[in-house]
């Protein structure tokens, strides 16, 4: 007697329960909670674990008599990708195939799926062949297709665009007439929206649009390495960079010295990304640069930034005490303002007054008092300083101190009852001393207002893909490990390959940081004018790792490889 199958179960799921390879509830359960955009009932069937997606392929492809194909063995160069609306391909996880006339060939996990089909249909105009393939084969393909930008960007490329101008007042003011009005494209907007929030979910920390004589591209800094992501037509450089800096309220007339902005993302009603812009006048055109600015990285929490529990310990004592001096160093892109600001988040309570002054304010965060220095306005550091200690502050952070005048205000305000965070731009911890020295502030003051110096690195993390790897012990010793490193207990790992980490072996980026507490014996070898040597002597002798040692806590930890922390911690 055949078992009544109820009529909420269509397709691949009626068919599983009707060749016994489901029961009919878990069969209703999967289709309730597979969602379109993870592959739908296929998907969620693939995460329970009853079928694998090979399995599920080769019943498709038997029960409903189509096509059943290896994606592994079909070249990704060959796809009509361009067929269909990538919208469309990833609301409903499928690939344009191969485009044959009126007939078009679509991979898809699930062929029972109508809604799919039809909105091809519709959308192409086409007949559509559906051709059944293994949805883990799928989800890479997807993924590669969603990093293109859009494609009718050759719809930009006309007549009016090939104009050009000689030099003078007349080309300029021509120029800037056709720029204002072609800048609200509704294709640049698009593709400049798609850059955007690629670059966002890649996790950039810059974008750069670079033209150049023959040829204009994008690229995307993502864990400290530069990657080009598109070259779109040569002939649109101007539209886009017009269209940034209208945004960024920049002069678009003024192509011929540089200047800087501010604009804003907003991703949705809780979430917005600000970016910092940069014009740079180059020989072919304009260059423009985009610093991602995410405040909810400073909303991590100290734990995330990849402090060892002794140094986070040795941090947090010294950011609680009631005056004194921080100083986080380190070079440009090492992670300084997100330390500072995760001290600050965790100082930021309704009982504390907090000032900062920057160039510029790179985060935004809720009851902080911030300023951007204004050098031509007369607003500098030190300026900015002197009216804090008047505006009854507990806790003041400098950008930077950047001359002896920022310098001497810090430490008097060290000096009398003010926590000063601040930055500087040295190599390690040591220096950091001596480089006041030598800008000139009195060894006293020094030794009396400074409790700690961070210095600190990003290197990159190994993805979940990393392999152990074998390395001579010769080469470990002379990294820096010790014979009592060397003892067995731990692997050592290097990267691998997969889709997460588009075959680079790293995902994302760790602190390596070398906290130095100002300890009396310090402060003893500071007033006897002592240097960086002996101030690095005594820092080792009290237990203080370097900046190459704790990376290479790190590499045994497996956080990281050992080739990064050479490369980052290059001494």
């Amino acid at each position: 007697m055949a078992v009544a199958i109820p009529a909420t179960l269509s397709g691949l799921a009626r068919a599983l329960v009707q060749q016994d390879l489901l029961r009919e509830a878990e069969a209703e359960r999967i289709a309730a909670e597979g969602k379109p955009e993870t592959g739908g009932f296929v998907g969620q069937l693939i995460s329970t674990g009853r079928m694998s997606a090979r399995d599920i392929a080769v019943f498709a492809s038997r029960t409903f008599g189509y096509p059943l194909l290896d994606l592994n063995a079909y070249s990704a160069e060959h796809l009509a990708s361009d067929a269909i609306d990538r919208r469309v391909m990833q609301n409903h996880q499928v690939v344009a195939l191969l485009r044959r006339g009126n007939r078009l060939s679509v991979a898809v996990a699930d062929p029972t799926n109508l809604r799919a089909l039809d909105e091809i249909r519709f959308q192409t105009g086409m007949a559509v062949d559906p051709v059944v393939v293994e949805a883990d084969k799928l989800t890479p393909i997807l993924a590669r297709l969603a990093e293109k930008p859009e494609t009718s960007l050759k719809n930009l490329v006309d007549d009016d665009l090939n104009l050009e101008f000689d030099d003078g007042s007349a080309a300029e003011a021509a120029a800037a007439e056709a720029a204002s009005i072609e800048v609200d494209d509704a294709p640049v907007v698009k593709f400049i929206q798609k850059i955007l929030h690629d670059a966002i979910a890649e996790g950039a920390s810059d974008i750069h649009f670079e033209p150049y004589e023959k040829f204009y591209r994008i690229r995307f800094r993502v864990d400290g390495i530069l990657r080009e992501v598109a070259q779109p037509p040569l002939v649109i450089k101007e539209k886009i960079a017009s269209r940034i800096k209208v945004i960024s309220r920049l002069n678009i007339a003024e192509k011929r010295v540089p200047q800087d902005g501010r604009m804003k993302l907003v991703l949705s009603k809780t979430k917005t990304i600000d970016f910092r812009v940069s014009s740079l006048p180059t020989l072919h055109g304009e260059k423009i640069v985009l610093r991602i600015l995410d405040s909810s990285s400073a909303m991590l929490g100290i734990d995330a930034l990849g402090y060892e529990p002794d140094q986070r310990e040795e941090l947090l004592k010294a950011i609680h005490r009631p005056y004194g001096m921080v100083l986080v160093t380190g070079p440009t892109g090492s992670g300084k303002t997100v330390s500072l600001y995760t001290c600050l988040n965790i100082l930021n309570q309704p009982g504390t007054n907090i000032s900062t002054a920057e160039d510029p304010a790179e985060i935004n965060l809720a009851g902080v008092n911030q300023v951007n220095v204004d050098d031509k306005a007369g607003l500098t550091f030190a300026a900015a300083l002197k009216s804090f200690l008047r505006q009854d502050p507990d806790i003041i952070m400098v950008g930077e101190i950047r001359d002896l005048e920022t310098a001497e205000i810090s430490v008097k305000a060290a000096q009398t009852g003010h926590l000063v965070l601040s930055t500087l731009h040295t190599n390690d911890a040591p220096q950091t001393l001596t480089r006041l020295m030598n800008m000139g502030v009195p060894t006293f003051n020094i030794a009396s207002s400074i409790i700690l110096i961070t210095a600190q690195r990003l290197a990159r993390k190994l993805c979940t893909c990393k392999v152990a790897i074998d390395v001579p012990m010769e080469t470990l010793l002379n990294a820096g490990f010790t014979e009592e490193d060397l003892d067995g207990s731990w692997k050592l790992y290097g990267p691998g390959k997969c889709d997460r980490c588009k075959g680079s072996g790293y995902k994302g980026r760790i602190g390596i940081y070398q906290v130095m507490p100002v300890s009396e014996e310090i402060q003893r070898i500071i007033m006897a004018n002592g240097t960086s040597l002996d101030i690095a002597a005594q820092a080792e002798a009290e237990g203080v790792r370097d900046l190459r040692r704790s990376g290479l806590l790190k590499v045994k930890q497996g956080v990281t490889s050992l080739d990064e922390v050479l490369a980052t911690t290059n001494e």
